[in-house]
């Protein structure tokens, strides 16, 4: 079975020289690193043969690969723009090298919207690459600001989805319910609240009215808006229609959400997500190197669905979403 994997991270130069370590952040990534078995800085700068070789022993074929959060959401324009610019260089020699086993999602320095907008057109047209990764709020700035919309608008008319991944929430809401539990606010909670916030506000400013084709990803089972759905629809749907937008809040998410399996591993979440968006909605996907390869190989071949549906969810659906 063709395993492609669509959200998995790298790191350059570049981005450790700019990405501040802090207490929460490198004991997250030295306690995660020991209990999964590689070192996940390591892993994240590699781009080659290791790369390779952990896919090759687990089975995933083909890598998605995309700029590690913060990315250049955590900077101002200045820094920003040479970042993506350097980050989605440095994937297309990747690919170029190994054009069978890597695809990209570019990297966007969202702090100056009509830049981030001509380097995914770069991206797409000129590179290749599959769509983009937006790692969450731009300092704080979420993506239903008007300013930011001729990112969707140029990602609608490319035909390309863009993946919205986590980053640490919002510093507001960080101080609110945080503060002395800074454990709570990455993976394990933080990132799914922040995340799936962020696409309810893309939601209800009426994007996908303005936007009706564009697609976006969320990553681990749809950061829980898979299982909160249908109460959200029955306590919002009126007011979505006072906004005065054109469909229900079930509606766009049934239309312009797809989600991916990275780093969600419980079967009973997964088959929440099957119920709710459809096997032709779910991608796979590890999260490599902050999961193991083993951890989601090994999920999706145990997974309790059809032959058909694993076919879809390994590799079809993102053959055909992001036409590769």
């Amino acid at each position: 079975m063709k395993t492609i994997a669509i959200e998995e991270h790298f790191t350059t130069p570049m981005y450790r020289q700019n990405v501040a370590a802090n207490e929460f952040r490198n004991f997250y990534l030295s306690s995660r690193s020991e209990q999964i078995g590689h070192d996940i800085v390591a892993e994240l700068a590699d781009l080659g043969e290791r790369r390779l070789a952990h896919m090759d022993a687990t089975g995933v074929d083909v890598q998605v690969l995309s700029f590690g959060a913060p990315g250049p959401q955590g900077f101002s324009a200045e820094i920003a723009i040479p970042m993506a610019r350097d980050a989605n260089d440095r994937l297309f020699e990747t690919v170029q090298a190994h054009p069978n086993r890597f695809a990209g999602f570019a990297a966007l320095p969202t702090a100056d919207p009509d830049a981030a907008a001509k380097e995914l057109d770069r991206a797409v047209t000129k590179l290749g690459f599959k769509g983009a990764m937006i790692h969450g709020h731009t300092q704080g700035s979420f993506l239903d600001e008007k300013k930011y919309w001729v990112i969707f608008e140029r990602a609608q008319a490319l035909d390309v989805p863009i993946y919205l991944h986590p980053t640490v929430p919002h510093p507001d809401a960080i101080k609110a319910y945080f503060t002395g539990y800074e454990d709570l606010c990455r993976a394990g909670w933080g990132f799914a609240v922040d995340t799936s916030c962020h696409f309810l506000r893309i939601v209800f400013a009426g994007v996908f009215d303005a936007y009706p084709d564009l697609k976006i990803i969320l990553g681990h089972l749809g950061e829980g808006l898979p299982f909160a759905m249908h109460r959200l629809n029955d306590h919002t749907y009126r007011a979505a229609a006072r906004r005065g937008l054109e469909k229900t809040p079930l509606q766009y998410i049934k239309d312009n959400l797809v989600v991916t399996t990275s780093g969600n591993w419980y079967e009973p979440a997964f088959v929440c997500t099957l119920l709710a968006l459809g096997a032709d909605n779910i991608l796979f996907a590890v999260d490599w190197p902050y999961e193991p390869n083993t951890a989601g190989m090994g999920f999706l071949k145990s997974l309790s669905i059809s032959d058909g549906d694993r076919e879809k969810i390994a590799h079809l659906n993102a053959e055909r979403i992001l036409k590769m």
